[in-house]
């Protein structure tokens, strides 16, 4: 029902964007529990009604090609609303260990002429438990694929961000059908100084023994790793991370994060604003960054591709570079719930 999102976007782009985010997953949830969510927004079926999509990714069925990408659900309040919609995997976070506010208001800004976002939003989430609880509330009716994405917090050096990373994973197993690894958010000083070959090496080993020892306390279950990187990477350094993540048997890698590039909205008059841009204007260098991801990964593990798809084709385009699965965020809040749908039969008859 795209009329129906049309009359929602203006009355929520006259409010400040991050107001109108938590008003729209509020909104979201109420729908979603008076089972109104799907006729409002034109989304027929959720995504365990069909198989005809579904497809299998690092060792999990997924329902559909499309997922909702990290950021936009960071305490896992929503995840049956974002369900209903017709995603076929929900990433929530980035979590860290510990409760953390963010940056300081304002943090989140529209570029509406260029469809696109710069948030310096900097892992405000409530922590690892109250993530949970959140999760607890959504399993017995979301049958979707549902990832964790977990980060640092802010005030842990970079030597000691193992140990975050280590908890947050300990912390979120038994919940996750996958886990997400950022290292690639421009919002926490320091964070992307962690995508070096030496720290990947060492972080996904201790991650990787750390589900050795914890598969058997929940019944032999296998959890996914994924690592998230920035599309900032020089081609080189790309490769070069390719190579660490085939030596090393990661699950997945997911492509790409925001972007502190501003060309492309150069003259825009929040184009200085600090933080990470995305939406249409990192749509290109996202695809890039998969090819060369694909050129050099080992071909058995699948790339999750997210950057600027705003339509079907922007998805598919994804998919022929290299990637298994897309995600997207910017689309959403510039062209709605119908967008899910475009890209979930795009991809399908594209595969």
């Amino acid at each position: 029902m795209p009329d129906f999102y049309k009359l929602a976007r203006k009355v929520l782009f006259r409010l400040d964007a991050e107001t109108a985010h938590h008003l729209t997953l509020d909104g979201m949830r109420w729908a979603e529990r008076l089972r109104v969510l799907g006729p409002l927004t034109g989304s027929c079926c959720a995504p365990d009604e069909s198989e005809a999509n579904a497809v299998t990714v690092m060792g999990l069925r997924f329902p559909n090609r499309v997922g909702l990408a990290a950021g936009l659900d960071k305490a896992g309040v929503a995840i049956d609303a974002f369900g209903s919609l017709g995603f076929g995997h929900v990433e929530i976070g980035t979590v860290t260990p510990r409760p953390q506010p963010g940056n300081e208001k304002p943090r989140l800004f529209r570029l509406i002429e260029h469809e696109a976002i710069i948030n310096r939003m900097g892992f405000n989430n409530p922590g690892v438990e109250a993530l949970l609880a959140n999760v607890a509330k959504s399993r017995h009716r979301f049958r979707g694929i549902l990832g964790i994405n977990i980060g640092k917090n802010f005030d842990t050096p970079n030597e000691r961000a193992l140990d975050d990373y280590l908890i947050a994973f300990q912390g979120v197993y038994g919940a996750a059908d996958y886990v997400a690894v950022n290292l690639s958010s421009p919002n926490t000083k320091g964070l992307r100084d962690l995508q070096t070959v030496e720290t990947c090496r060492e972080l996904i080993r201790v991650l990787q023994a750390a589900r050795d020892e914890l598969a058997p306390t929940f019944d032999g279950k296998r959890v996914p790793i994924a690592i998230k990187i920035a599309p900032d990477l020089s081609d080189e350094q790309i490769r070069d991370l390719a190579n660490v993540f085939s030596e090393c048997r990661i699950d997945g890698v997911i492509a790409t994060n925001t972007t502190i590039e501003r060309k492309a909205v150069a003259g825009h008059p929040r184009s200085a604003e600090a933080g990470g841009l995305s939406g249409a204007p990192v749509r290109q260098r996202s695809t890039e960054v998969i090819r060369v991801l694909r050129d050099y990964l080992d071909a058995s593990i699948p790339i999750i591709g997210v950057g600027g798809i705003l339509s079907g084709s922007d998805a598919c385009e994804k998919i022929e570079a290299g990637a298994a699965l897309v995600q997207i965020y910017s689309g959403l809040v510039y062209r709605g719930p119908a967008l899910v749908h475009e890209v979930r039969d795009a991809t399908c008859a594209s595969a």
